[in-house]
């Protein structure tokens, strides 16, 4: 066979190859999917349902949530059916797809936890101009223009990756097509598609971080100036469950993508389950347990509940009884 053609079809090597560990990594990463499905659907439904939530912080989280759900769906069913099966081949528009919304919800949620960050930062350094600053109509601006730069971003990466000629092997040493492996296989100089993909990354990944570091070294700045205790740990605290998701999602995406390309190399699916699958699921219980006013309103929703369906019970029972 020439080397001159363009492959239709690559073969997804996996997490593992070998038998015996495919069937437990199936349960486990299925669990793991349905924590992660339910967990931030129903972050967005109390959301909704509570009235005390419908500030730009939780609406910010809301879309959060949003995307961990489109994050991880784009990655775990296939990868779930690649470890059951032995066919584990995906056809060349199949990958295009897969990568492109890989890179448009991951630039995406960098977007949004800036963005977060800088409402945190109104919120303590600026609270009487907050709902001046963070009105709705901005909520709404700031969410649009992160969705654009990310579809445009991933539209970028998409081209670089694979605008050029797959004439050699075609097998992915990964579970999903991703920058690094799949630029592998390409046989054409890709000298200038990396670097244009690590300029992006770059515009993405670190003014995210930059924006989000800017706002924390404020935050703390003004949270040091406060002359009341009770206030400095009600702030900290506010800030403490963004920041547990910031560390977990650019930490192990930084360790994946910012090391040298001879480094870590067995270790790279491992930091690409962790922010791929399982990010996704910690992002609903980080937000819950840490934030009194979201357990709160869980309880309120509880009640809600409860109280609802003793009623019912009783409407029931009434009726039975003038029926007899």
């Amino acid at each position: 066979m020439g080397r001159n053609h363009t492959q239709a079809k690559f073969i997804l090597l996996g997490i593992t190859d070998s038998p015996c560990a495919q069937t437990p990594l199936f349960v486990l990463f299925l669990l793991i999917y349905i924590v992660t499905l339910v967990g931030n659907v129903g972050i967005i439904i109390l959301f909704q349902v509570s009235p005390s939530l419908h500030t730009p912080m939780y609406f910010f989280l809301t879309h959060f949530a949003f995307i961990d759900i489109c994050y991880s769906t784009v990655i775990s069913p296939r990868m779930l059916a690649d470890l059951l099966s032995e066919d584990k081949t995906i056809s060349l528009s199949d990958c295009m797809i897969q990568f492109l919304s890989f890179t448009f919800f991951g630039s995406a949620e960098c977007h949004l936890l800036a963005m977060m960050a800088y409402d945190r930062h109104v919120a303590i350094c600026h609270p009487l101009l907050y709902v001046t600053i963070i009105s709705r109509r901005i909520c709404w601006q700031l969410l649009a223009s992160s969705y654009l730069f990310a579809f445009l971003s991933a539209i970028i990466y998409t081209l670089c990756v694979f605008g050029g000629s797959f004439c050699g092997p075609n097998h992915i040493n990964h579970f999903f097509c991703d920058i690094v492996p799949v630029l592998k296989l390409v046989c054409s100089n890709t000298h200038s598609s990396e670097m244009v993909i690590f300029a992006f990354v770059t515009i993405n990944g670190v003014g995210a971080s930059v924006v989000i570091l800017l706002s924390y070294i404020s935050i703390l700045c003004t949270v040091l100036r406060m002359c009341s205790a009770q206030s400095r740990a009600r702030a900290f605290h506010t800030c403490a469950s963004h920041l547990m998701a910031v560390l977990l999602f650019f930490g192990s995406a930084f360790f994946m993508y910012l090391q040298p390309p001879s480094s870590h190399r067995s270790l790279d699916k491992v930091a690409s389950i962790f922010y791929t699958v399982i990010t996704p699921m910690l992002n609903p219980f980080i937000y819950s347990l840490r934030n009194k006013e979201v357990k709160e309103a869980l309880v309120r929703c509880g009640r809600r509940f409860f109280n609802h369906w003793q009623h019912g019970r009783v409407l029931s029972s009434g009726t039975r009884l003038h029926l007899n």
